[in-house]
């Protein structure tokens, strides 16, 4: 029996705090999803959410799925009312989706409590929703809310939810850990548990986990270990307070670390592009240190793993980056050594291996002023500029000589603050004076320095300050602490960042600020 690798980031997701999605939003989700290669996309309660109900009209139309079935999602009928008769299920049929997934309670508690219903009741509904829905044509899903919570305090009756939903014709009933508060080695004993006492083949059932344990990943594996074959997710763990199982994660650990193949062939490798579109459609920061696809997940710091490295980048990676759509990265810091400090330069397409003592000199001074608190792992330009200055012929040409600048802040009676900056440099033997505002002593001088360059690189309309990270380094407190300065120009197709440190956060800027001109201004040339 396949896998179904089902993902509910469009509704399950979509409950994140602070996150909220369009539905052209929406729309653009579905698609990278389905580029991801997943079987099932929900993508929302059509009739609850006028916006869902939107969303699904115009997936009718918009969307061309190449390995997806859009699925709706609702709930089984309400106590009391019959089936044909209830609203929302009407909703699930006018959505025109080819499947949907039924929300059913899994324990009595929340059957008594919340639904304020009876037992058997409460089987009657989903029973006959089921019914109504397969009658239509669709295939059905029943997710078994808070399934291991209910389990635990009535199995028999929670056994026999799952049997009513599949007799009733559910294609697969979901166990869900609502809670989230299951342990991977409870989800293993629950299914053995319940196939043993329903009779019920395992690749009947599926699993949805909740990541309040930080183990919504661990426990999705233990369910699949444990013959569950159809398992939810959400990109990027998205979800209500910890959120759900990332999908990512879940796939490549199934796919990579179990040998099991869940995604169609050249999927795989679309994760870390999907992961980040995605992060981006909501608004969200990607998580730099997010397994498989965090800009981090393969980025090595210390000296000891750079040397293992470079014989065999292997060592030290759990698997090949590539695999997944990432790369590896090497980060210079003051723990780098000569083979860090090699890697790196390599990646960046700079040979130290034959200039060793380029290398040694350039080792030495990462180590001098990380220490004086530079910070090269995110300064990828600026380190480039430091290796080439070692190497013959390669070091980037200045494009002006600084004379000096200064820079005036006004405060005006109406409270208006002004920034005004002055340059003084020298470009291709030329003196130049250049005066410019901005809304901040930093924005000012950028400003000016551009205006000062303007007629000799013409190139520098490209270039934008796309962001600028000021940190008060540890160790150093109030006004005169030492700062440091992260820049991140974009321009001609590509982005960049470089670093300034001082204990004046404007000419920690300035150092920034030189490198970003310098470095972009020399790759226009390439």
């Amino acid at each position: 029996m396949t896998f179904q690798v089902y993902d509910t980031t469009l509704r399950d997701g979509a409950q994140r705090e602070g996150l909220s999605y369009s539905v052209v939003d929406k729309l653009a989700v579905a698609r990278l999803l389905d580029d991801f290669g997943v079987g099932f996309i929900e993508g929302g309660w059509p009739g609850a959410v006028p916006k869902d109900t939107e969303f699904f009209r115009r997936a009718r139309t918009e969307l061309e799925l190449r390995h997806a079935i859009l699925v709706a999602f609702g709930a089984t009928r309400k106590a009391g009312v019959a089936v044909a008769a209830d609203p929302q299920v009407r909703g699930l049929l006018d959505a025109q989706t080819p499947a949907v997934a039924l929300v059913a309670k899994a324990d009595l508690r929340h059957v008594e409590r919340a639904l304020r219903t009876t037992a058997a009741e409460n089987l009657a509904m989903i029973h006959d929703t089921v019914t109504h829905l397969a009658a239509g044509g669709r295939r059905v899903f029943v997710d078994g809310e808070h399934f291991f919570d209910g389990y635990r305090h009535d199995p028999a009756y929670t056994a026999a939810v799952v049997e009513t939903a599949l007799a009733a014709g559910a294609e697969r009933f979901v166990l869900c850990d609502t809670n989230g508060g299951m342990l991977p080695s409870q989800i293993t004993a629950a299914i053995a548990d319940v196939t043993a006492r329903t009779g019920l083949a395992p690749e009947l059932l599926g699993i949805h986990c909740q990541n309040d344990t930080a183990c919504a990943v661990a426990n999705t594996i233990a369910a699949v270990e444990a013959g569950v074959r159809h398992f939810q997710g959400t990109a990027n763990g998205y979800g209500e307070r910890p959120g759900n199982a990332d999908i990512f994660a879940v796939v490549a650990n199934l796919q990579l670390k179990l040998g099991l193949p869940v995604l169609p062939d050249g999927c795989l490798e679309q994760m870390v592009r999907v992961s980040h579109a995605i992060a981006e459609i909501a608004n969200i920061a990607p998580d730099t240190h997010q397994a498989y696809a965090g800009a981090a997940a393969f980025a090595h710091k210390a000296g000891l793993h750079a040397s293992a490295i470079k014989v065999d980048p292997l060592l030290y990676n759990h698997v090949d980056p590539s695999v997944v759509g990432n790369d590896m990265r090497i980060l210079v810091t003051e723990m780098a050594g000569r083979a860090s400090v090699e890697l790196k330069s390599r990646e960046l397409g700079l040979d130290l291996a034959g200039h060793p003592e380029a290398l040694t000199s350039v080792t030495k001074r990462v180590k001098e002023l990380e220490a004086g608190g530079w910070s090269f792992e995110a300064a990828d330009a600026s380190f480039e500029l430091l290796v080439r200055s070692e190497l013959p012929d390669r070091a980037a040409p200045r494009p002006f000589a600084l004379e000096s600048y200064r820079v005036l802040v006004e405060h005006r009676e109406d409270g208006a603050v002004v920034s005004e900056a002055t340059v003084k440099i020298r470009v291709r033997g030329e003196r130049v004076i250049a005066t410019a505002e901005g809304n901040g002593p930093v924005n000012a001088l950028d400003e000016a320095l551009r205006v000062g360059l303007a007629r000799h690189y013409p190139e520098l309309r490209e270039f934008e300050l796309a962001d600028y990270k000021v940190r008060i380094l540890e160790g150093s407190h109030g006004t005169g602490a030492v700062t440091r300065v992260l820049v991140e120009t974009a321009g001609a197709g590509r982005d960049w960042t470089t670093v300034g440190v001082h204990p004046n956060v404007v000419e920690a800027s300035w150092h920034a600020l030189v490198d970003a001109l310098t470095y972009g201004l020399d790759r226009t040339r390439v």
